[in-house]
């Protein structure tokens, strides 16, 4: 009767190796950048780094590793996705950070690196709605007129200098980090606070300060909404400042289209 013969000891094949997790860098400083960080985070199939690019003091802490500082333009990006061997790429970044995105853009494409845009989708203007549309702060200014005014302006503190050339207006400027000096109009009250805001509170900081015009970024999201459903209420005339173009990127506007992305997965 034929015997049956055990395997010598000791490994017959290699043991299967371990899969490496991918490696992905979040262009960060929005709250999608956050939720997708608080998604993803504690998942072995990823590495996962957050850039901040600085410029506010006190950003919101992340569950996941973070820089802070610019990478050197395009190219500087270049190298860093090169030397951390990274994977994927997601712009999560504020939608007027049009420079960054550029320079992801660019990077990207010169080494081949999958780049998804995560953003928040941009407010739409309601019938009821008195938007006045502009391309830039140069188009805000403009759309002021000469009359003297009373402006709520809420384009955060980069881009305040642009407004010095029209003095005659009264500012009420709120931002989350104090601006410089300089940048700052001769008549002006300044708010340092960070939202979200209830419609209540911006009407009644509206109407406390008399304000008839609103100059606003069409940044999109909820945390801030609250400022043009008051305007609407109050009927005033909202400048808004269209977004960059985004180029070609794949956009998405939710958190599971940007994690479905990280881990390769169609959706």
């Amino acid at each position: 009767m034929p015997q049956t013969k055990t395997p010598a000891a000791g490994p017959l094949a290699a043991p299967r190796q371990k899969a490496e997790p991918i490696r992905a860098l979040i262009l960060g400083g929005t709250s999608e950048a956050r939720a997708l960080a608080a998604r993803v985070a504690g998942d072995a199939r990823l590495h996962a780094v957050v850039s901040l690019a600085g410029r506010t003091s006190a950003p919101l802490a992340s569950p996941l590793p973070t820089r802070v500082g610019g990478f050197g333009g395009a190219e500087g990006l270049k190298r860093y996705l090169t030397e951390e061997g990274v994977d994927r790429v997601i712009d999560a970044t504020h939608p007027f950070a049009a420079r960054m995105s550029a320079n992801a853009r660019a990077a990207c494409a010169a080494l081949g690196v999958p780049l998804l845009v995560f953003t928040r989708a941009p407010w739409s203007r309601m019938e009821c709605d008195r938007w006045i549309e502009v391309e830039d702060n140069a188009g805000a200014v403009a759309a002021l007129g000469e009359a003297p005014r009373r402006v709520f302006l809420t384009i955060g503190r980069l881009g305040l200098a642009d407004f010095l050339c029209a003095p005659q207006h009264y500012y009420l400027i709120r931002t989350i980090d104090q601006p410089p000096e300089n940048d700052l109009p001769p008549r002006y009250e300044l708010i340092l606070e960070r939202g979200p805001f209830t419609v209540e509170s911006e009407l009644s900081l509206m109407r406390e300060a008399k304000i008839d015009r609103l100059v606003s970024k069409n940044s999109g999201g909820r945390e801030t909404y609250a400022k043009i459903k008051a305007a609407r209420a109050l009927a005033l005339d909202v400048v808004m400042v269209t977004p960059p173009c985004g180029g070609d990127a794949r956009v998405v506007h939710d958190v599971e289209a940007a994690t479905a992305f990280l881990f390769g997965e169609a959706r």
